[in-house]
């Protein structure tokens, strides 16, 4: 790896606290030989009261992943309106998307690769680990101040949607809002 990673904790909204979930963190890494990036989502608690997605056969590209638990990453730039946005989902299914501002999509925008995506349950310790790799360019961190936001989806076996983040900015969740992303690339990970 080309930099330490470096570890991040994401809280639940206050508005949708879910007690499933004890702890629920973010692992960034950058491997600049392989150009790759890594995030690993791990969540610990009682998996048996949540709802995850079972594995597809065929991992796809799939709107609309935020309805079940799914693990999030948005990327953008303090001097640019525009940003991505990633939802991983346990199944491995997955989806990109391009904003030219804040929830304005840029459907002329190509397509943003596509992640590795990994998921693992282990009952015994009672954590899922998802890990997804993403080839360098979709994360772009050229220019000033790049800013990453983290964020989950999770949902409770009662079907109610918990809501997880770096920051917390507005009286709703809303992983859109760039005070949430609080988490800055170091300059090890963007030279």
């Amino acid at each position: 790896m080309s930099a330490l990673p470096f570890l991040l904790s994401l809280l639940p909204h206050p508005a949708t606290p879910c007690d499933s979930v004890d702890r629920l963190t973010a692992r960034v890494a950058h491997d600049a030989s392989a150009r790759t990036w890594q995030l690993r989502y791990t969540l610990t608690g009682d998996l048996a009261r949540l709802r995850i997605p079972v594995p597809a056969r065929r991992p796809a590209a799939t709107d609309g992943l935020w309805h079940r638990t799914c693990f999030e990453a948005f990327v953008g730039q303090a001097d640019d309106a525009a940003y991505r946005e990633y939802n991983f989902s346990p199944s491995g299914d997955w989806a990109g998307y391009l904003f030219r501002s804040e929830r304005l999509r840029d459907d002329a925008a190509p397509a943003l690769p596509a992640p590795r995506i990994s998921c693992v349950q282990d009952t015994l310790a009672h954590t899922l680990t998802l890990d997804c790799w993403l080839p360098s360019e979709a994360l772009p961190v050229a220019g000033i101040d790049p800013m990453l936001g983290l964020s989950a989806v999770i949902e409770c076996a009662d079907g109610s949607l918990s809501y997880w983040a770096l920051h917390h900015p507005a009286p709703h969740p809303d992983f859109h809002h760039r005070a949430g992303w609080t988490a800055r690339l170091p300059a090890s990970l963007t030279a």
